[in-house]
């Protein structure tokens, strides 16, 4: 078993904002290769997200960001399972950045499931339309379809979106870290982006 340094532990603890033991751990488990202990981090975030994910968010907070000269605002509401948590710095700190992510990001819902049926219906539409025209068959268009829908949530869904400030995540693997870090169940209820003139 290799022997791992604390320099090592640090460097992966301030990547990843993980515990001490944790990131010994994930190390540890990696043979002190930094790359797979984050993507071991990442597994166990993910295992902790879904274990909490059934659990009540009533609880949370209303984070806003305004670009400058106020021409862009978004309001998000996030929730929590407690107000302590509510009032944690990486909480508060996590909500303003998606505030921001959603000014840079303009996504139409929070979720695929949020978006409105007749925009999905119009969408799928547009993609078979294109597909025919390439002289497509039936069989080949439907799986096109499908492939641009997937992509048409990564661009207009929150949570799908890749994350404005690290996009090698997605804005629900950021939840996902916060949610293993501080072990409450997180969530993204709604949000408004107002934009002058838009």
């Amino acid at each position: 078993m290799t022997e791992i340094s604390a320099t090592r532990v640090k460097e992966l603890r301030e990547k990843t904002g993980a515990g001490m033991m944790d990131c010994k751990q994930a190390l540890s488990a990696s043979d002190g290769d930094m790359t797979k202990a984050i993507e071991f981090l990442r597994k166990k975030g993910l295992a902790t997200a879904q274990k909490r994910a059934g659990r009540a968010t009533s609880e949370g907070t209303i984070a806003s960001y305004i670009h400058m000269g106020g021409k862009l605002g978004v309001m998000v509401e996030i929730n929590c399972e407690t107000d302590f948590v509510a009032k944690n710095e990486a909480f508060q700190e996590c909500a303003k950045n998606i505030a921001m992510h959603i000014a840079a990001s303009n996504p139409i819902a929070v979720r695929p499931e949020d978006v409105a049926p007749e925009i999905i219906a119009k969408e799928k539409e547009i993609y078979a339309a294109q597909a025919r025209e390439t002289g497509k068959p039936e069989q080949v268009i439907e799986k096109i379809v499908e492939g641009k829908l997937k992509k048409f949530y990564e661009d207009s869904c929150l949570l799908n979106q890749a994350y404005v400030r690290n996009p090698d995540i997605t804005v629900a693997d950021l939840l996902n870290e916060l949610v293993a870090k501080i072990g409450e169940n997180i969530s993204i209820k709604r949000f408004v982006r107002f934009q002058v003139g838009g």
